[in-house]
């Protein structure tokens, strides 16, 4: 089995060779959760590709974790490419958090929530940044869960016209629609850059909608025969497109 990952806030005084004390929540979960023991291997991580790989060294007390680090020290691992970045339609209840933590498992680079014109949930006020807080830790939590060490960003709610923008700035850029006439399976792909895909609302992309993306260069694309729900279909592209980028190879 893999070392887990626990996250850390800075690597000050993380020098290779030398004892990093894991405390705090990471410390609690290694220590009172995960019951590690000296001599267990750990990776800690920043989450935006800094890393390192250490052996539990000892436990202290229920949230202090000593981890002596390698003679490789901290290390950095590039950013994927192309990336991918999955704009996410605002689903009901969970499904949110159940479709940021498969496409974070999968290996999606970023996460938009899109608050499209046939979306029931509406992230408002406190409501919102509560939602999105929510969002953020489901990716940190995947991101450690899955072995990563550059977890998702998730940005802020956005608009069908910064949707637009984005899509327009992209190298790739589709709309995942049943009626799209040409599947995603053999779209021609970049081979760098950024690729970013539209996962619309349970009620379907607006017409308007399709249209402003369009205008943007978003052309739309279907998956397969079966119609996914939105928090799966993101997962599914995203897993299509690791197989055909050759990232997954």
């Amino acid at each position: 089995m893999t070392a887990p990952v626990f996250v850390v806030d800075d690597f000050t005084g993380a020098a290779p060779g030398r004892t990093y004390v894991l405390e705090g929540s990471e410390g609690r979960h290694a220590v009172s959760v995960k019951r590690l023991r000296a001599g267990e291997d750990v990776v800690l991580t920043d989450g935006a590709g800094r890393w390192a790989h250490g052996t539990v060294a000892a436990a202290e007390g229920k949230d202090r974790l000593l981890v002596a680090l390698d003679d490789d020290g901290v290390r950095e691992q590039d950013a994927e490419s192309p990336l991918i970045t999955v704009v996410q339609a605002l689903p009901k209840g969970d499904r949110g958090e159940l479709a940021v933590e498969t496409m974070t498992e999968t290996g999606v680079d970023a996460v938009v929530p899109w608050a499209a014109s046939r979306c029931i949930t509406q992230w408002k006020g406190e409501r919102g940044l509560k939602a999105l807080g929510k969002w953020r830790a489901t990716a940190r939590e995947a991101g450690k869960q899955s072995r990563r060490v550059r977890f998702p960003e998730v940005a802020e709610a956005a608009t069908t016209k910064q949707v637009a923008r984005l899509l327009a700035d992209a190298d790739f850029a589709g709309v995942l629609h049943e009626e799209g006439s040409e599947p995603l399976a053999t779209a021609p792909l970049p081979a760098s850059g950024r690729i970013v895909l539209v996962v619309g609302p349970e009620g379907g992309v607006s017409p308007e909608e399709l249209a402003a993306f369009a205008e943007a260069g978003a052309k739309p694309y279907r998956l397969g025969r079966s119609v996914l729900r939105t928090s799966t279909a993101g997962t599914a592209a995203t897993a299509l497109l690791l197989g055909r980028t050759g990232r997954w190879s």
